[in-house]
């Protein structure tokens, strides 16, 4: 099993957001842990240069949140259901 492979367990996390995350310094499911996914998408904003979609920001939260608990709602394993919230 790769780096890559074991991010691509978290739901919603695809072979281009396991990089992004390899690129963070992000190599497995547990660094993932407690972390800040605006923090991470900001960072991941600069290390690219340029805006990076909103939906990677969605995804990163499921991410984080999948990290982090032992027992995840399978609800919440949905990237769709981290969108912003409207005003």
């Amino acid at each position: 099993m790769t780096t890559l492979d074991d991010l691509e367990r978290i739901p919603g996390v695809g072979k281009s957001i396991a990089e992004d995350l390899h690129h963070l310094g992000i190599t497995a499911v547990g660094q993932l842990k407690g972390r800040d996914p605006e923090e991470l998408y900001e960072r991941l904003c600069c290390f690219k240069a340029s805006p990076v979609d909103r939906c990677v920001l969605y995804v990163l939260r499921c991410a984080v949140y999948c990290a982090s608990t032992d027992d995840p709602d399978p609800e919440r394993l949905k990237w769709g259901n981290w969108k912003d919230k409207e005003a």
